[in-house]
């Protein structure tokens, strides 16, 4: 290459942009690609004069990281590209300053002068070195701070044995299983689990820390929530010390962070939480996240973090379905030594269907009223206290609620129910709803018949005629409808 070819300046951004592929090409054949998108793709390459690169990089941190692992690579890239004179800077866009405020730092590369940028308030200072951790101010404020002192900050009632498993949430508790087994050692690195609010996350990713300290008691586990990190980092930011609260979470081996989906606002929290992932991830360590929506759903969210949540295993946790939340009752009283009704345990799962807390809430507010009041825990009460959660209990049963309720079980569309196909399916459903419409209301035949598109009275008489016959002869039609016809009856208590 003619080295002269660059001895003037170069002002295309388009051109800088191309010297800069050809470097990222060479370098991504020297090491692996998670390492290339971690500490390469963030790069950008804003200028070219007198044979000296200017690189824009995210952060001090980042600088510094790069200038002690791969300032040889970099050194030997930039020299076969650009040839031998040439020579790099960066330009760090640090917390607290605009696009504007960018302060340059040379590279400590052969024939070159090391420098470093001078200290200002909006500059995170020089890192600590990583295996010191005595004098780090730490945002759980343990004076001389040594790596097992730090408090994990779990509940140690929320642990697997009583974190029940269902449908909604089997393939996230057996990651978390795997997990504990061997932090940072699986595929499942890291691991997001999402879903809606009182599903269970807080509950699963505490059982996976608890689990972790049980079988490694080595590890240093924490549990923060994303707003305690985000007011940590506002706190440590306002005293020039957030040099001590990234060095305090690059300790950590097992990171559990809760409702990550916080962040989406806070662009500067996402910068340093950037820094730490990259550190705890490349260093084998396991990370475990939270959110109310799914990492591809959360707007604001820098790319180079998505892409990082990417890597691990995305795991969605569904409303518990009938048969978990009656579990969830019956461990949550075997806990507290409780003992209720099966009716009543029944009407309850039946009736607090979208949260488990509103559902262990309530068992709690059964259980002291039958204790103040001296009374037995029975339906009369289970419906006193219901009242006071959920809006359908005592309900009067409709028409549209049993078509519901019907279509719910056998997975129909509801406005499939309401035309006049023959899908055997369809049909189905329909005979079992008039029939529960015969039985549960005070309806007439023609009202009922109106209330699935028009049918006259004499398909009512048949469908529930045919479900009678089914029941005679269909031992598992019988088995089902008799489940369905126990919902139905929680339904309209």
């Amino acid at each position: 290459m003619n080295k002269d070819i660059y001895n003037t300046d170069i002002n295309s951004q388009n051109d800088i942009e191309q010297l800069w592929e050809k470097c990222l090409a060479i370098i991504k054949d020297n090491v692996n690609w998670r390492t290339y998108q971690t500490w390469f793709e963030p790069i950008k390459a804003v200028s070219l004069n007198d044979n000296i690169v200017t690189l824009q990089v995210p952060s001090q941190f980042f600088y510094e990281w790069l200038e002690e692992h791969y300032v040889e690579l970099l050194g030997k890239t930039i020299k076969r590209v650009l040839g031998k004179a040439a020579r790099l800077e960066y330009r760090i866009m640090m917390e607290g300053s605009s696009s504007t405020q960018r302060n340059p730092a040379s590279i400590n590369m052969p024939g070159s002068t090391h420098t470093r940028p001078p200290k200002e308030n909006n500059f995170i200072d020089m890192p600590l070195k990583w295996d010191d951790p005595h004098n780090i101010k730490t945002p759980y404020a343990i004076p001389g701070l040594k790596r097992m002192q730090i408090d994990p900050q779990l509940n140690g009632n929320y642990v697997f044995d009583n974190y029940v498993e269902g449908d909604c949430n089997r393939v996230a508790r057996s990651a978390g299983l795997h997990i504990a087994q061997k932090p940072g050692a699986t595929s499942f690195n890291p691991l997001v689990v999402f879903g809606g609010v009182g599903w269970g996350k807080t509950h699963l990713v505490q059982a996976i820390g608890n689990e972790v300290r049980r079988l490694h008691p080595n590890k240093a586990v924490l549990y923060v929530s994303a707003e305690k990190f985000i007011n940590q980092f506002i706190d440590h930011a306002k005293n020039n010390e957030i040099n001590d609260f990234i060095h305090f979470y690059q300790l950590i081996d097992v990171l559990i962070m809760d409702d990550i989906h916080l962040f989406v606002p806070a662009v500067k929290t996402q910068d340093v939480f950037f820094a730490i992932f990259n550190h705890l991830h490349q260093s084998g360590k396991q990370i475990i996240l939270t959110s109310d929506t799914a990492p591809r759903d959360m707007e604001g969210m820098q790319e180079r973090l998505l892409s990082r949540f990417r890597w691990g295993l995305n795991a969605d946790i569904q409303a518990p379905d009938f048969e978990t939340r009656q579990a969830i009752l019956r461990v949550k009283m075997r806990h507290e030594g409780l003992e209720i009704p099966d009716d009543v345990v029944k009407y309850m799962a039946y009736n607090i269907q979208s949260n488990v807390r509103e559902l262990e809430g309530a068992l709690i507010a059964l259980f002291a009223q039958a204790t103040l009041n001296k009374k037995e825990i029975d339906m009369d009460l289970a419906k006193r206290v219901m009242k006071n959660f959920v809006k359908t209990a005592a309900r009067e049963m409709t028409i549209e609620n049993i078509q519901k309720l019907v279509c719910d079980y056998y997975h129909v569309p509801y406005e499939k129910l309401l035309t006049k196909t023959r899908k055997r399916e369809v049909v189905l459903a329909r005979q079992i709803t008039m029939y529960f419409a015969k039985k549960f209301t005070k309806q007439s035949l023609k009202t009922i018949g109106d209330h699935f598109g028009g049918f006259d009275h004499t398909t009512v008489i048949h469908s529930c005629q045919t479900v009678e016959n089914l029941m005679e002869t269909d031992t598992e039609y019988k088995e089902n409808l008799m489940e369905l016809l126990q919902k139905v009856q929680l339904a309209s208590i």
